[in-house]
């Protein structure tokens, strides 16, 4: 069974445009995964400092072009919440990426399925 060669040229454009928008989108997805993790570790370094502060110190958070004294507590409670949310984040772009390499792989092997197929 032969392929026309107008499908087959059709059918090789729609693979290779999959597989370039798959590797596109993988790109991006390890983009946002590094900044998350550079991110939380950012949190975790703050948390730390804010949790090896005296019970007393005073903490000022930026609001704006201004500073708030806010309560440690509050600070460290924020920092927390943050930190599961980012990795929360990394989590879902983790599938995300998981995802992405599936279709990638997919697309180049039904690419070279097809080559195959109309080369012989």
């Amino acid at each position: 069974m032969s392929i026309p060669n107008e499908a087959l040229q059709k059918l090789l454009l729609e693979l290779e445009q999959s597989a370039a928008q798959s590797q596109q989108q993988i790109s991006a997805v390890k983009q946002q995964i590094a900044l998350k993790g550079r991110e939380s570790r950012m949190l975790q370094l703050t948390k730390g400092e804010v949790e090896s502060l005296p019970k007393d110190t005073k903490v000022y958070e930026g609001v704006g072009k201004m500073f708030v004294m806010t309560p440690a507590d509050e600070v460290k409670q924020r920092l927390s919440t943050e930190d599961s949310e980012l990795k929360s984040d990394v989590s879902s772009l983790e599938k995300r990426l998981q995802y992405l390499e599936t279709t990638f792989k997919n697309s180049r092997q039904n690419l070279d399925k097809v080559l195959k197929a109309g080369g012989g």
